[in-house]
C-alpha cells in the first residue's frame, strides 16, 4: 500500500468558498472521519474553469441523458465550456492515482445521482452532474460517493473500505 491515499472531493466540502453564492458546504463527515485517512484533492469544476464568484446559479436542462449546462436568468449555455473543462481536468487526475471520489449531491457539475435536469422550465428528469459524469466515464471501478451518502455510518464504512481496496490494487 501507497503511504498517500488521494481522493478527490468537491472543494466546497472542504469548506473553500467556491460555491455560485459565494458560499461553501463544509461536510464535517468528510473532513473529520475521511480527512484522518487521506489526503484531499480538492476539485471545483465551475471555477477551475473559468467561472466566477459569485456566479449565476446553474441547472441541467434538456435531454436527461445528455443534459446542457444552462445558466437560470441570462440563459447562457455553459455546456462546451464545462465539457472542455472535464476533458483536461480528468486526464490530470488520472496522473494522481485517485482511490475515490466524494461529490456534492445536486450540483449541476458534480451530482452523482438524481441531479434536476429541467425542459421548458419545469423538471423532466434526473441525471448525473458534467464533471461527475466525466470522471466516472472515464473511470468506472473507481469508488465514488456523494456526501449526502457518506452521513450514513454504514455506506461510509463501506466507502473506505471500497477506497482502502482500489489503493491496494494499484500497488
Amino acid at each position: 500500500m501507497t503511504s498517500t491515499i488521494a481522493v478527490g472531493v468537491s472543494a466546497c466540502l472542504l469548506g473553500e468558498k467556491v460555491r455560485y453564492d459565494g458560499g461553501h458546504r463544509l461536510d464535517c463527515n468528510v473532513t473529520d472521519t475521511l480527512g484522518r485517512l487521506i489526503l484531499f484533492v480538492p476539485v471545483c469544476p465551475e471555477v477551475e474553469c473559468g467561472m466566477s464568484i459569485p456566479r449565476e446559479p446553474m441547472r441541467l436542462e434538456g435531454d436527461p441523458a445528455k443534459p446542457r449546462l444552462m445558466t437560470v436568468d441570462s440563459r447562457v449555455d455553459k455546456t462546451e465550456e464545462m465539457a472542455s473543462y472535464c476533458r483536461a481536468r480528468v486526464g490530470e487526475l488520472a496522473n494522481m492515482e485517485l482511490c475515490g471520489f466524494v461529490f456534492k449531491a445536486r450540483s449541476p457539475s458534480c451530482g452523482l445521482i438524481g441531479v434536476t435536469v429541467h425542459k421548458n422550465g419545469v423538471p423532466a428528469g434526473t441525471g448525473r452532474g458534467l464533471f461527475a459524469a466525466a470522471l466516472v466515464e472515464r473511470f468506472p471501478f473507481l469508488p465514488v460517493e456523494e456526501e449526502e451518502g457518506l452521513s450514513d455510518p454504514a455506506v461510509r464504512e463501506k466507502f473506505v473500505e471500497r477506497v482502502l481496496n482500489h489503493n491496494n490494487k494499484e500497488e
